[in-house]
């Protein structure tokens, strides 16, 4: 579609350098029978330039389509009214090219969730305590936990590595809302940080063509699930005290598989229920959850099962209670950490389990500063 919209705007400028060319002389243009002044060529040629620019940058710099398509549009449709009886068949191509500019308004520029995303995380990273205070974590600081875990943390390599504060994921994979859901292609990017805890899951993905906006937040106000087709029209808006419990079942989650080092955070309580499973209980604020953890033998982490993380009806608004796991399909070194490369995330509905997710990760930074 990008493609598509970035050739029709593309030819759409082309055509304004005719209006540059009669002027000057340039080419013999019977077809445009009202004379264009000098001043008036060069006000096409920008007219052309700014549609030319947005056509490339439409490719290759999203973030800057919008506003040079609006500045030539704008252009555009000035110099239409100023030639209509030649030119009025422009404005055709204009109202196409304002419902491209309007979407690129939203997607990679101010007024959309990707813009929102961005914000909150600078402001949180920028909030976000430079250091956690102590040293490199030790192998005494495991003593206290269940040996389980202990044997985890040292698969994951974390002994010896900094305090944990936050960490930054990329991935891509697919998703879908439902068992006999279409799957949609997907990729996203999040950032976890702690003290306090706060969670932002930014996620582009397509359906049918079409492009699919996701935000999750998680912060002090509470946390938000939003979801937009071509990143204006609403599909999911998800919030509240029930949405907030649900997502702190994520935010314990992600401790787990990005950033085990934070398992040492005292509001996770431990208790061992064999020599491979453990029940973790995370408090923050007036939230209480629960999972059990389940390891192998090497120490790996291999599930996370909690009764505590309902599904999301068709409704869009309606949470049913389901048991939620996430079942880690492999591990891969990230920087210092052994951290899961490949996993899904499973609800058990009454018609049987499914995957509604599955993910791979290319990027785990830990303690991420402002860019």
């Amino acid at each position: 579609m990008r493609v598509a919209l970035s050739i029709l705007i593309a030819v759409h400028g082309l055509i304004h350098l005719m209006g540059f060319a009669k002027a000057f002389e340039l080419a013999s243009l019977e077809a445009l029978r009202l004379p264009v002044s000098r001043p008036a060529g060069v006000v096409w040629l920008v007219a052309a330039l700014l549609l030319l620019g947005a056509a490339t940058a439409l490719l290759l710099w999203p973030r800057g389509f919008w506003w040079l398509g609006a500045a030539g549009l704008a252009t555009s449709q000035v110099l239409i009214v100023m030639a209509w009886s030649d030119a009025r068949f422009g404005t055709v191509a204009n109202v196409i090219g304002l419902a491209a500019v309007a979407y690129g308004a939203f997607a990679w520029g101010p007024f959309g969730l990707r813009a929102e995303y961005e914000a909150r995380v600078r402001e949180a990273l920028t909030a976000s305590p430079t250091s956690s205070g102590g040293g490199p974590i030790a192998e005494a600081d495991l003593a206290p936990l269940p040996a389980p875990v202990q044997r985890y943390l040292r698969h994951a390599g974390v002994v010896g590595t900094p305090r944990v504060r936050g960490f930054r994921a990329r991935m891509t994979g697919r998703i879908r809302s439902a068992a006999d859901a279409p799957w949609m292609p997907f990729q996203a990017e999040q950032h976890n940080l702690y003290d306090p805890p706060r969670r932002f899951f930014w996620m582009e993905a397509t359906r049918a063509g079409l492009p699919v906006d996701g935000l999750h937040a998680y912060d002090d106000r509470g946390a938000s699930m939003r979801v937009r087709l071509l990143s204006m029209i609403p599909v999911v808006d998800v919030r509240g005290p029930e949405m907030t419990r649900t997502e702190t079942v994520t935010v314990l989650n992600d401790i787990c598989l990005f950033a085990p080092g934070r398992l040492l955070d005292p509001a996770i309580r431990w208790r061992e229920l064999d020599s491979n499973r453990v029940l973790a209980t995370y408090v923050n604020g007036p939230n209480t959850v629960r999972a059990t953890l389940v390891f192998d033998d090497t120490g790996a982490l291999v599930d996370f099962v909690s009764d505590d993380r309902p599904s999301l009806a068709e409704d869009g608004v309606t949470l049913l209670p389901q048991r939620w796991s996430t079942p880690i399909g492999g591990y891969r070194a990230f920087g210092p950490y052994r951290l899961l490369s490949r996993g899904r995330a499973v609800y058990e509905a009454p018609e049987g389990p499914y995957a509604y997710i599955e993910i791979e990760v290319t990027e785990v930074t830990v303690n991420p500063t402002v860019d």
